[in-house]
């Protein structure tokens, strides 16, 4: 749900436009629930409207009056206690025809969960009707260099280190809930506990209107599934992708690739090959080194384990910026499965510190024991 739109003066609502609006188009059916979204002109309006149009549903929901009907009007989420035939019904979108890599089929999701901590502190998009993090555009349009964190930032109270602490306590949590019928849905309310509890917003919640607080992605799944009523089976392999916003406003990003129940030599092959491949890459990681140098090191240890890189995702920030909007949720176009495993680290002198490591492991070392479930 990459929902892009703006309703501040000046701003096309086309992800990545910087066309100035001389002759602006409004969207016609946000202008009847009383917000502007502007386009710079009919092109950039046709493009995204496919994409845009998923705002009306929320707009509706939030002035309408209808969160209490047993059906959703979305068409893509239901109430908790709503009945299981109900909760595991495809959602609108995947109805009527729609093309589906591999074996994988969505479930429909609960309502939005709140922000019930007062001391967490929101980042700027967590109240943005479209989810915009109007910062990191900003930063992407003025700034051209890598950010580079001094020790007030790190070591300060609710810094960065924090944030990466934060963020592993709370992926931990995640990860222990995970099994054989627990639902990605129950994945979600135990990681956006977790987060409340630690006084931390769930990065994710509402960035472009991703309507989760933790990514969940299962099997074919590339990165950005969202949380929903499918029970997990025995033999998924299934990402749980974690990222924790602290006071002091930095965000603490990973995330792990697990085993729920008796996952085949293949699935196995396939997640410790994603593991292989951040192990090495982080060997490399120290003052000096190109950006290149770890692709390339990455793309040789997947492809000596007959795997293939995702070539559409290559890193994002993190710190006190948090990502990069896109059309969230990716999907291997043979089916196959993916895997994925991520830490946020600090440059050192003489290599990094990996700020989201296990309790004592300050380097990565293989244990498929710690990923089983």
């Amino acid at each position: 749900m990459a929902t892009q739109c703006s309703t501040a003066p000046g701003g096309c609502a086309t992800p990545g436009c910087t066309n100035p609006i001389t002759k602006p188009l409004a969207c016609p059916k946000c202008m009847e629930w009383g917000v502007k979204n502007v386009f710079c002109g009919q092109e950039c309006f046709k493009k995204n409207y496919a994409s845009h149009k998923q705002i009306h549903a929320i707009l509706k929901q939030m002035q309408g009056g209808q969160a209490h009907r047993k059906t959703p009007p979305d068409g893509i989420s239901c109430p908790e206690d709503a009945d299981d035939l109900l909760k595991k019904s495809l959602p609108s979108w995947a109805q009527g025809g729609y093309s589906f890599s591999g074996d994988l089929r969505p479930a429909l999701m609960s309502p939005t969960r709140k922000i019930t901590n007062p001391n967490v502190r929101k980042p700027d998009y967590a109240s943005h009707i479209q989810g915009r993090a109007l910062s990191e555009e900003k930063d992407k349009a003025s700034n051209t260099k890598i950010r580079v964190y001094g020790p007030d930032e790190l070591e300060g109270e609710c810094n960065l280190r924090y944030a990466c602490a934060m963020g592993r306590e709370v992926l931990n949590a995640g990860g222990k809930a995970l099994g054989v019928g627990v639902t990605t849905d129950e994945i979600d309310r135990v990681v956006h506990e977790a987060a409340m509890e630690r006084d931390c917003y769930p990065s994710p919640l509402n960035y472009y209107n991703f309507p989760k607080s933790v990514c969940t992605s299962v099997n074919e799944v590339i990165c950005h599934g969202i949380p929903d009523y499918r029970e997990i089976e025995d033999g998924d392999i299934v990402n749980i992708d974690v990222t924790t916003y602290s006071r002091g406003g930095y965000h603490g990003d990973l995330n792990e690739t697990f085993f729920v129940g008796n996952v085949d030599d293949d699935g196995h092959r396939v997640v410790k090959t994603a593991f292989d491949c951040l192990q090495g890459a982080l060997a490399l990681v120290r003052p000096g080194t190109m950006y290149r140098e770890l692709g390339s090191t990455i793309h040789r240890i997947a492809a000596q384990n007959k795997c293939s890189v995702v070539r559409t995702y290559c890193g994002h920030g993190i710190g006190s910026l948090f990502h990069t909007g896109d059309n969230w949720t990716a999907v291997t176009r043979d089916g196959k499965r993916s895997a994925q495993f991520e830490h946020t680290v600090l440059v050192t002198d003489n290599g990094c510190e990996i700020l989201t490591a296990r309790h004592n492991e300050p380097v990565m070392k293989w244990d498929p024991e710690l990923l089983q479930r």
